[in-house]
């Protein structure tokens, strides 16, 4: 009797002794494998045209006599309108800021003679949706002279800002292309170690640039995404 009570004991500890050798080996196996790891980078790229364009017509009238310097200015501002209008730019496009006036004599730094004392400054900007119409504009505003109007060159301070803003709408699909170029690689170096992919261990979701493409084409914009996923490796 005792030998037939026994058999179910020893049956019981024959099955503990095989799932206590498939976790030992489980255990082995991960501790082997735990820095067998590859970590790649995934690229995607696109060139799109810009969306927005802001313009900062900049004029400059210099003189001594203040309140004629003030109607010279006011007059070079509705011309400026009204060549824009023509052209099709609408009144919600055209922003027109207050004259900076610059006395030169109020440098209390400078001892120097001027000959002509006020700088007036006046900055009409335009801001659009429709950028190549406005490129087109652009490059038409010498026709401003055959009125007496000199537009001068914005420099830093106000420069044509081209900008993409339909970002979001892209950027899913370039997150996708950038992890699925990320995974290739991965894989690709894990058949030359003669190995395949397991579980994602980190990834970073991307840093999205967005630049210029060139000196000559700031109105073409180039998005730039690089994701990076570090992938365990299994045999």
């Amino acid at each position: 009797m005792e030998k037939t009570n026994r058999i179910p004991e020893a049956f019981l500890i024959a099955i503990a002794i095989v799932v206590m050798g498939f976790c030992l080996k489980a255990g082995i196996d991960n501790f082997t494998n735990k820095d067998r790891r590859v970590t790649a980078k995934g690229l995607a790229e696109r060139e799109v045209a810009a969306d927005k364009v802001t313009w900062p017509i900049v004029s400059v009238e210099l003189g001594n006599d203040l309140p004629q310097l003030y109607n010279k200015i006011n007059s070079t501002t509705s011309k400026i309108r009204a060549f824009l209008k023509e052209n099709g730019v609408p009144d919600s496009d055209i922003s027109v800021n207050p004259p900076v006036v610059q006395d030169k004599n109020a440098n209390l730094y400078s001892n120097e003679r001027v000959v002509n004392r006020y700088n007036i400054t006046s900055v009409i900007t335009v801001t659009s949706g429709d950028v190549e119409k406005i490129r087109d504009i652009i490059s038409r505003q010498g026709e401003l002279l055959k009125q007496g109007v000199a537009i001068i060159d914005g420099g830093y301070e106000n420069p044509i800002v081209y900008e993409y803003t339909g970002f979001n709408e892209i950027k899913p699909e370039m997150m996708k292309e950038a992890i699925a170029n990320a995974q290739s690689t991965a894989q690709q170096f894990a058949e030359n170690c003669n190995s395949d992919l397991d579980k994602i261990i980190t990834a970073t979701q991307g840093q999205f640039t967005i630049s210029d493409r060139d000196n000559n084409s700031p109105h073409i914009k180039k998005i730039r995404v690089v994701s990076t996923i570090t992938y365990s490796l299994k045999d």
